[in-house]
């Protein structure tokens, strides 16, 4: 895919400004996947009546905003290696297939570590406390194990 110059449209999946969980107008979360979806809106509800708001700093991605974030990251951290450490391929990563969402600020990321679990919600990554995935079959068996950055996760090495 080719660099694109400027940062792809709200439509391709950014959100240049934070924008609420309930925004059905926002391309990163109409399209995430249903089930991280609804998890994120009853999250956020129960977080709202406690004074805290969640919003989505990122959400579902197209494939050629991911390529656009990855190639962005190897120019800023100097290596496609030291970028793997914070962006995925689009053929590798939850944002494109819409079951990642990164969220803010940071009383709601601290919100959700320590209540995500209630709605299947959970930090991926430790370097990235704004990610989280859907993983419904731990909220009885406990939280699946972290990885220290998407480097290590498997299921980037496709």
């Amino acid at each position: 895919m080719p660099y694109l110059e400027t940062r792809p449209p709200r439509s391709h999946g950014a959100v240049p400004v934070p924008v609420t969980v309930f925004d059905d107008g926002a391309a990163a979360v109409v399209n995430l996947d249903p089930a991280l979806l609804a998890a994120l809106r009853r999250a956020a509800s129960v977080a709202a009546a406690e004074g805290v708001e969640i919003l989505v700093n990122g959400g579902w991605r197209s494939p050629e905003y991911q390529e656009w974030l990855l190639v962005d990251a190897v120019a800023r951290y100097g290596s496609a290696a030291e970028a793997a450490r914070w962006v995925a391929t689009p053929d590798t990563s939850a944002h494109v297939s819409g079951h990642a969402v990164d969220v803010g600020p940071s009383a709601a990321r601290v919100w959700l570590s320590e209540h995500g679990s209630r709605f299947g919600l959970y930090q991926i990554y430790r370097n990235e406390p704004w990610h989280y995935e859907l993983r419904l079959e731990a909220v009885q068996g406990g939280c699946p194990p972290m990885y220290a950055d998407p480097s290590e996760d498997p299921r980037m090495r496709r």
